[in-house]
C-alpha cells in the first residue's frame, strides 16, 4: 500500500509547533511508535508530519514533593530516574511494565497519553469500525469482542484505552500543561480523555494545534508504600492490559483516610472506581473490606459476547491490589 505525499516539517518551538499542528491534516510525531503503526495501518494519512522531538519538553524534576515531567521526556529516562525510581516508584514500575525496553527508549510520555486504542477492528483494514470511519458501524459490538470495554460505552463503539501510564497518573491526581492556538492551560489528566458516544473518533478533548508540553505529579508522599499497579497480561512480555487497577490508601491510625482506584482494559479511558473509594473512606483495612471493594467495583458492567469475564477478573484484581497495600507497613 503507497501512503499518499505529505510535507515534513520541524519545529522551531512551541509556537511553531502550534502554528503548524493548528492546519488541517497536520500531525505531531517525536518517537512515533505509534503514529507509524497507524499509518502503515491505514488508520491515517497526514497531509504534514510536525516534528517536535527537538524541542524543550523533556526535563524531569522533582522537588517538594511535586513531580515535573516534559511531555518529550522518554518513558526510560523516566523510569530510570533516580528521583521518580526513589519518590514516585509506582510511576516507574508502570512504565516498565507498559512496553519493551526498545519502545521504552523511543516513546515519549505525552505520546503514551495519547496513543491511540488497540482495537483490532480501528487498527484493521476492511472492517467496519466508526472510530476509524465514521458512521461505517462498530464491529466488535457482533464480532470479536474480547478486549471490549465494560464500561463506558456507546452504540457506536466500546474500545478500550491502552495506556498503562495514564491509569496510574490519574489515581495520583496528575495535571497536564497544554499550549494551543487558544494560549496555555492547566487541567486535571483525567478531563483529558472523552466518552465515545456518538463520536468515537474524538479521542481526547485536545483541539488542532493542542500540544501537551508537560505532566505534574503532587503530594505523592500521603500514600507513601501504599500504592500498587496490577497489570494482567495475557503474557507475561510486551502485552497490553487485559485489566488492570492502579490502587493507592491513606492511612491514619489504622483508617483508611483517602482512597484511589484507577482501572485499565475495562473502558474507553482510565476508569475511576468512585463507588468503592467512597465505600473504603473510614474503614479498618481487612479483606471483607476490600471484597465489597471488588463487589462494587463491577456494578454496571455491561459485557458482550467474549468479554464477561473480565468482571470476575476486575473484581478479583480490586481485591488483591488492595490487599497487597491495605496491610501493616
Amino acid at each position: 500500500m503507497t501512503s499518499p505525499p505529505f510535507r515534513y516539517a520541524r519545529a522551531t518551538s512551541v509556537d511553531n509547533a502550534i502554528a503548524k499542528g493548528i492546519c488541517n491534516g497536520s500531525a505531531f510525531i517525536a518517537g512515533g511508535t505509534d503514529l507509524l503503526q497507524l499509518w502503515k495501518a491505514g488508520v491515517t494519512a497526514p497531509a504534514e508530519v510536525v516534528d517536535i522531538s527537538r524541542l524543550p519538553l523533556s526535563e524531569i524534576d522533582c522537588s517538594n514533593d511535586t513531580l515535573t515531567i516534559g511531555a518529550l521526556a522518554r518513558l526510560s529516562s523516566v523510569a530510570a530516574h533516580r528521583d521518580v525510581a526513589m519518590h514516585h516508584p509506582l510511576i516507574a514500575d508502570t512504565i516498565l511494565a507498559s512496553a519493551s525496553g526498545q519502545i521504552r527508549n523511543m516513546a515519549t510520555v505525552g505520546g503514551n497519553l495519547l496513543q491511540r486504542t488497540r482495537c483490532v477492528y480501528f487498527r484493521g483494514q476492511d472492517v467496519p469500525c466508526n472510530k476509524r470511519q465514521p458512521g461505517s458501524g462498530c464491529g466488535a459490538r457482533d464480532g470479536v469482542s474480547r478486549q471490549a470495554a465494560l464500561f463506558g460505552t456507546s452504540a457506536a463503539c466500546v474500545a478500550t484505552n491502552a495506556s498503562d501510564l495514564a491509569v496510574v497518573l490519574i489515581a495520583l491526581d496528575a495535571e497536564i500543561n497544554i499550549q494551543g492556538g487558544a494560549g496555555a492551560r492547566r487541567v486535571c489528566l483525567s478531563e483529558l480523555y472523552r466518552l465515545p458516544g456518538d463520536t468515537p473518533a474524538q479521542d481526547t478533548t485536545l483541539v488542532a494545534g493542542d500540544l501537551i508540553t508537560g505532566v505534574i505529579v503532587r503530594n505523592v508522599a500521603r500514600f507513601a508504600g501504599r500504592m500498587t499497579y496490577l497489570k494482567v497480561r495475557d503474557r507475561a512480555s510486551f502485552e497490553f492490559a487485559v485489566v488492570s487497577v492502579a490502587a493507592a490508601l491513606h492511612i491514619e491510625n489504622g483508617v483508611i483516610v483517602e482512597s484511589r482506584l484507577v482501572a485499565g482494559g475495562i473502558a474507553p479511558l482510565p476508569w475511576r472506581l468512585t463507588q468503592s473509594e467512597t465505600m473504603l473512606l473510614g474503614k479498618v483495612p481487612s479483606d471483607a473490606v476490600f471484597v465489597a471493594a471488588g463487589d462494587l467495583a463491577i456494578q454496571g458492567a455491561q459485557p458482550l459476547s467474549e468479554n464477561g469475564f473480565k468482571i470476575e477478573l476486575l473484581r478479583n484484581s480490586v481485591f488483591r491490589a488492595l490487599q497487597t497495600i491495605g496491610g501493616a507497613s
